[in-house]
């Protein structure tokens, strides 16, 4: 069995499920975790923040429910309604860094949280990505090159078929894969102790 867990990096409930996901994988270390990108800002959801009214209200209520803080410099890129999240890009990101450290996949993508909600940096940057390399300890020029190359590309568009393919409606979503069997572990929001309840009933 394996846990996937489908998200997306400009996801607010993602960003809040990060430390849940991290307790799981501490305490469930003989499962291994794959990372997928959703892509929930991609296409005509591809528009400048202020489209999106509820934004701080949500991210207020995520705040109070997982402990998670958002930034100051988070609040200042935000803070004119121009900022534009580009899933395909956090996407791409996701997989150059995934690429570099597969067994890191979880910590990594939350690192790519953090960059954005704490420290206020574009997913679509590369120098974002170069902090978060050197942040993590990966070698950041090997990063960046992932970035910008076309694999990156088809990895962003093979993580959005994977989610629709197993049906994902929501982000986060933790799933747990046992050959053909797929079961949900959490979608929005959930604690460790809950994921653990449910994953109990599986083996």
């Amino acid at each position: 069995m394996k846990l996937v867990y489908v998200f997306d990096a400009y996801c607010g409930w993602s960003y809040g499920f990060a430390p849940t996901l991290t307790e799981i994988t501490r305490r469930r270390p003989e499962l291994p975790v794959e990372v997928v990108s959703g892509g929930l800002f991609t296409g005509a959801r591809r528009v400048p923040i202020r489209e999106f009214g509820y934004v701080q209200g949500a991210n207020a209520k995520i705040a109070e429910m997982t402990g998670v803080e958002f930034g100051a410099a988070y609040d200042r890129l935000i803070a004119d309604g121009s900022f534009v999240m580009d899933s395909e890009a956090a996407a791409r990101g996701t997989a150059a860094l995934r690429q570099l450290a597969p067994h890191r996949a979880p910590e990594l993508a939350a690192a790519l949280q953090e960059a954005f909600y704490a420290d206020g940096l574009s997913l679509s940057d590369p120098a974002t990505y170069r902090a978060v390399a050197e942040r993590t300890g990966l070698d950041a020029d090997s990063v960046v090159e992932a970035f910008l190359a076309p694999a990156a590309e088809a990895a962003a568009r093979a993580d959005f078929r994977r989610s629709a393919e197993y049906g994902v409606q929501g982000f986060p979503t933790l799933l747990a894969v046992d050959g053909e069997r797929t079961a949900v572990l959490a979608v929005g929001h959930a604690t460790a102790d809950q994921v653990d309840e449910r994953l109990a009933t599986l083996v």
